[in-house]
């Protein structure tokens, strides 16, 4: 799919190097994983606008370094706010583009209200199991440095569980066919209901000396 070489060039001398900011789980190279996906998805729909795609993929976690907890609004906002996509998409198609940031997150209650927002929320789907181990390590350590390695461990369990577990949140959030993420899935869940190997991988993973 081809793409804007201006609108490219802009986002990645304008756009990307805000990405600095984030944590390992929302870094330019996570944004690139979600580009890369989001176009995968986009080549399965007549019709698309390919640079509006990856405009999206490219904005969609700029507001984490500032509220992790509210990054989807804090990025449309960011993307709604900057006049310079004017110089390459209608107002119509930058609301879009703000609609489909806002809704990517995989806790989002309903469904994306677009097909580009269904596109974005289905690339920003992690496909690699050590990846969630990693990310709630990394959260835990810079939110709560002093709890026990123990506690960190099955709170970060539990929380895979809630989320990729029987009837977590992100299980039904496939609108695409997806089969890198249904083996995610599968894996996942049995990693995390299973205490002792959880336990056993997510050490090794986060290179944790001391337990």
């Amino acid at each position: 799919m081809n793409i804007n070489e201006e609108l490219k060039k802009y986002i990645e001398n304008n756009i990307f190097p805000s990405y600095e900011k984030n944590d390992l789980g929302h870094n330019l190279n996570h944004i690139k994983y979600v580009i890369k996906r989001s176009l995968k998805f986009a080549s399965m729909v007549p019709d698309i606008n390919g640079d509006m795609i990856y405009t999206i993929a490219a904005y969609h976690d700029i507001g984490h370094s500032i509220d992790a907890k509210n990054h989807e609004k804090i990025s449309s906002k960011i993307l709604l706010a900057d006049q310079n996509l004017k110089n390459f998409f209608t107002d119509d198609q930058i609301n879009v583009m703000a609609e489909a940031v806002f809704d990517h997150r995989a806790s989002l209650k309903g469904e994306p209200r677009s097909v580009y927002g269904k596109i974005i929320s289905s690339a920003d789907r992690n496909t690699f199991v050590d990846e969630p181990l990693k990310r709630t390590y990394e959260y835990r350590i810079k939110h709560n440095p002093n709890e026990p390695i123990s506690k960190i461990i099955e709170e970060s369990r539990q929380h895979l569980l809630n989320k990729f577990g029987r009837k977590g949140y992100a299980v039904d959030k496939i609108y695409f066919e997806d089969e890198d993420y249904k083996q995610f899935l599968k894996e996942i869940k049995e990693l995390a209901e299973n205490e002792e190997k959880f336990k056993e991988r997510y050490i090794k993973v986060n290179h944790i000396r001391k337990f």
